[in-house]
């Protein structure tokens, strides 16, 4: 089955701006506050955001290779491959100050924008969006995946600092619709008969319902189904933005989500992540 296609280049420049407006605006104190990514501080993700500037452009656009230092036969093993990595990186940019990082962003930024706006959408990506199962992934998806990155953590920084101005439907929708692709790889264990239809709805005006439906031999995402739904969940986006990208776990996300239906079937979306964790 086709994917739908979601594009999101054209509003990488759209984030990077406001990204770069909002930490003109931060004072000493907000650039140390702790975030909801665990042991980084709103200084730290910033760091961060430059490395996936830095990462794109040299692996990417200049084809740098950037071999790992182990054997990487698992998920997981990519997974403690890429916090490493991130990791050390946060902690060798704690020597620069947050004027530099800025100054940084801003270049690297534009950079980046640049070279995907170039990009054939439906070339085979570098790499995969192996939270959505795939082995091979389309440009089009690789590049909505960097924008989840990008949305995610300028999120975090936003909600560090108090300071709201990406939960739009011009930004969060594309944002929500991207990580909605790992649906069906979420319910790829679970058994259910075929025709069993699950939906899941973010509220409010910049959010929408999303149905994952067993087929014969697998899970699939649609857009709508005219099959009878055996369970849906309804999630708002301040919750949805951080339980898919593990910043709340399951539990707490269920405190104020609306399940209907078969509970069981329901709270398997509850646990989806939509990204490398």
């Amino acid at each position: 089955m086709q994917q739908h296609v979601i594009h999101t280049k054209h509003l990488l420049p759209v984030l990077d701006a406001k990204l770069i407006e909002l930490l003109h605006s931060l004072t000493e104190e907000e650039w140390n506050k702790p975030t909801i990514a665990k042991l980084w501080t709103v200084k730290d993700i910033a760091a961060h955001l430059l490395d996936g500037n830095i990462r794109t452009l040299s692996l990417d656009r200049d084809r740098h290779q950037l071999l790992p230092d182990r054997s990487i036969n698992h998920y997981n093993d990519l997974v403690d491959y890429l916090n490493e990595l991130n990791a050390v990186w946060v902690k060798a940019s704690k020597r620069l100050s947050p004027q530099v990082l800025t100054e940084l962003l801003e270049i690297t930024g534009k950079q980046y924008s640049a070279y995907w706006q170039k990009a054939d959408l439906f070339a085979d990506a570098i790499f995969s969006v192996a939270w959505a199962g795939e082995q091979m992934s389309k440009n089009w998806f690789h590049i909505a995946r960097e924008y989840t990155e990008k949305f995610i953590h300028q999120q975090q920084i936003r909600e560090a600092v108090n300071k709201p101005g990406i939960i739009t439907k011009e930004l969060f929708y594309p944002f929500i619709e991207t990580f909605m692709q790992a649906l069906p790889y979420t319910y790829r264990n679970t058994d259910a008969a075929t025709g069993t239809a699950v939906e899941v709805t973010v509220s409010t005006e910049v959010g929408g319902s999303w149905f994952v439906v067993k087929e014969k031999e697998e899970w699939v995402l649609l857009e709508e189904t005219s099959q009878p739904v055996s369970a849906s969940v309804i999630i708002d986006p301040s919750t949805a933005w951080k339980l898919f990208s593990k910043g709340i776990t399951p539990a707490e996300a269920k405190q104020t989500a609306v399940i209907k239906g078969d509970l069981q079937l329901a709270e398997v979306a509850l646990i989806m992540l939509s990204v490398m964790a």
